[in-house]
């Protein structure tokens, strides 16, 4: 699997997502076609190589030789809807523009649809978010992750006169995402580059673990008055496997007004999000009321996605997380043929020497597809591998 990360450290709008892409290896082509594409004339674009900081990067502009009118809403999907994109990145495009329109419509008291796009309504935001998600298509991300994002203060003009940093926009965009103040008074956080990482973002924090192919730097147009660089870092790679994680988030919710008959359901959301472990323990809280506690481990940079899922998906209206160590044994997947095929086992070094044990749900596979006791599948993998018979209730 092919996956992405976004390091804003100086925030993201789109013209600097759309330099990063191209730094990255998409060729210029494919932004002259979503030009193309979408009918946007009088438009052409200017792409760079900079060095205004310490590190070269590219700097994507769009200029405007013609006339080009605001729109609403409803054209700019008679725009999308019209143009030969791919479903996924007709989709993708439209859901980001709905929000975007959503946000405006929540920030100034009206409906989306009558929402009158001004600088996102703008060719130069059709590009940026058409561009951007065309770009991850033909580059085969699978997956895209981002850092947290900087928040500064201050002021900045736009069509609905001078509005206090972040833009609203932004700041309803960005509600449940991890944000951090930033002492400067320049706009970090575009509200196009808000909603291009809303939408496309798996999840918030620290980089996942990759086999790193590219960094590529996407440059802003803005100079930071702080002289930092003013640039957005892409990190491209090849999902891997994380090594055991041995600081782990610990996070806790206790339960007395939950039914848990939910509970395989959540279970199964925070495993997919990545949690390595999740609990559902009875307790005795006040008032003599029962109650559940709910315990999930989790490495750091799945603490967000755990976070959001237990204040979506239970009655929890707070939480407790705090960081612990562990220590695990070595293992790894091993594959074994038994006489009704193939099965995962894990092959675990300890102190005493190696153990093998199999995995339960593909214990239960076969067993399923081959009408038998699951019992009968752990003795034959405890034949196969020189070990005692296993019950699996106690695996």
């Amino acid at each position: 699997m092919n996956i992405a990360y976004l390091d804003c450290f100086s925030g993201i709008s789109g013209d600097m997502l759309l330099g990063a892409l191209l730094d990255a290896g998409l060729p210029e082509t494919v932004l002259q076609g979503v030009l193309r594409d979408l009918g946007l004339t009088g438009c052409r674009l200017e792409i760079t190589s900079t060095a205004d900081s310490p590190l070269r990067a590219t700097r994507v502009r769009v200029q405007v030789d013609a006339p080009q009118s605001h729109r609403h809403l409803p054209e700019i999907e008679t725009i999308l809807n019209a143009a030969p994109l791919d479903p996924p990145v007709r989709e993708r495009s439209l859901a980001i523009f709905r929000s975007l329109a959503e946000a405006e419509a929540e920030v100034h008291g009206c409906t989306p649809a009558e929402v009158h796009f001004h600088e996102v309504g703008a060719a130069d935001a059709l590009l940026d978010i058409v561009g951007a998600v065309q770009g991850f298509h033909l580059l085969g991300i699978d997956k895209l992750f981002c850092s947290p994002l900087p928040m500064p203060r201050g002021w900045t003009p736009c069509a609905h006169g001078t509005l206090p940093l972040p833009a609203p926009a932004t700041c309803a965009l960005l509600r449940g995402v991890p944000v951090y103040g930033e002492a400067i008074d320049q706009e970090l956080v575009t509200p196009t580059g808000a909603a291009l990482v809303r939408t496309l973002a798996e999840g918030f924090g620290a980089m996942p673990p990759m086999l790193l192919s590219r960094t590529a730097y996407g440059a802003g147009t803005m100079v930071r008055n702080d002289n930092k660089p003013n640039l957005l870092r892409l990190f491209i790679g090849e999902a891997v496997a994380p090594a055991e994680a041995q600081s782990v988030e610990v996070i806790e919710t206790a339960l007395d007004d939950w039914s848990p008959e939910t509970w395989p359901h959540v279970a199964e959301k925070l495993l997919h999000a990545g949690a390595l472990d999740v609990l559902l323990i009875p307790i005795q809280m006040k008032k003599g009321r029962p109650g559940f506690l709910i315990r999930v481990v989790c490495a750091p940079a799945e603490v967000e996605a755990a976070k959001t899922i237990l204040l979506s998906e239970t009655s929890a209206i707070g939480l407790r997380f705090h960081s612990e160590q562990r220590r695990t044994l070595p293992r790894n997947l091993m594959t074994l043929q038994t006489r009704w095929g193939e099965v995962r086992v894990k092959k675990i070094s300890s102190p005493a020497g190696e153990v093998i044990t199999p995995e339960y749900e593909e214990c239960r596979r076969l067993a399923l597809t081959h009408a038998l006791p699951i019992r009968q599948i752990y003795e034959e993998i405890g034949r196969l591998t020189g070990t005692a018979p296993v019950d699996p209730w106690t695996v």
